[in-house]
């Protein structure tokens, strides 16, 4: 005996249907929908109006002039639209994965360099049968709109709606120059506010919190923006300016000498790293694998001395 149709399956409208409705709402005309779907108009025209017949509710405005879509027709189609996206970007990961063994990364690029990847062969050796394609990402994004399974993020999970997360480690940071720009040793917070500044644009304030933490009301600070840590580090090691860096970041440099203390301040954290992942979809094996490893290193690493 046959298993009785589901009533998401009994009203789920025609794919092509549905495809001719979104690409109507987005492109406005049906003469540039049957161009994108390669179609006669009257085969759209017929999409359409068996889309309308099926759900029994008006969804074209006709006038001799254009075929408009209601506003009830227009929250739809951008219904419609996300899921055949999310649609196409599941053939795209099965297509380059069949084993479905990959995870999609964006990463932060300066945390992505020192400090997730050098421990990433640890991960690889756990799990071998599980692939991490990282892409750079700065800001925020929506997982409906991208094709991601997780992201790693600096700061609030709350700039993420929709998510979950799982708190990686705290972002340390000190303020560093190059010896040769401060030869006689580090210098009160007063002489450091007049001093050149380095700041990071994802995060504009952190040096004005950093001095109000200390009990300074610094000002205004100016100074050379710069989008990436990275690029920040070697601006100071260089010369250019003093550099609030995060401590996974200069360890190696500190150590060296390339870069000392400019202040007598213990370091400070300003903010904390996520992993976020989308809460709207179940989430895959490779993601539960390496958000698992992720929790194990994370927690070992906070129970070392620093």
């Amino acid at each position: 005996m046959k298993e009785p149709l589901s009533l998401a399956r009994r009203t789920l409208p025609p794919l092509p249907a549905l495809r001719a409705l979104e690409a109507l709402d987005r492109l406005g005309s049906a003469t540039a929908v049957a161009e994108e779907l390669d179609l006669t108009q009257s085969a759209v025209s017929r999409q359409l109006k068996t889309l309308e017949a099926q759900l029994g509710v008006t969804l074209f405005l006709r006038d001799r002039r254009a075929l408009r879509l209601t506003p009830q027709a227009r929250d739809f189609a951008a219904t419609c639209r996300d899921a055949l996206d999310r649609i196409a970007q599941g053939a795209l990961a099965l297509r380059l994965d069949p084993s479905g063994g990959a995870l999609h990364l964006a990463i932060l690029p300066s945390f992505g360099m020192r400090w997730l990847v050098p421990r990433l062969p640890d991960f690889a050796r756990r799990h071998p049968d599980v692939t991490v394609n990282m892409t750079t990402k700065l800001r925020p994004f929506a997982f409906a709109d991208a094709p991601y399974d997780a992201a790693i993020h600096f700061g609030s999970p709350d700039a993420w709606p929709g998510t979950r997360h799982l708190r990686l480690m705290p972002e340390r940071v000190r303020p560093l120059a190059a010896r040769a720009l401060l030869p006689d040793g580090p210098v009160s917070l007063e002489a450091l506010a007049r001093l050149p500044l380095l700041h990071i644009q994802t995060r504009p304030d952190a040096w004005k919190t950093w001095f109000t933490a200390q009990g300074v009301d610094p000002g205004p600070l100016p100074g050379t923006s710069f989008d990436q840590f990275t690029t920040i580090l070697q601006a100071a090691i260089h010369g250019l300016g003093i550099a609030l860096l995060p401590d996974y970041l200069s360890e190696t440099d500190r150590a060296s000498g390339a870069l000392v203390p400019a202040a007598d301040s213990a370091p400070m954290t300003l903010g904390a790293y996520h992993l976020i992942w989308p809460d709207d979809r179940p989430a895959s094996a490779a993601l539960t694998a390496f958000r698992d490893w992720l929790a194990l290193i994370t927690e070992d690493e906070d129970a070392l001395p620093r």
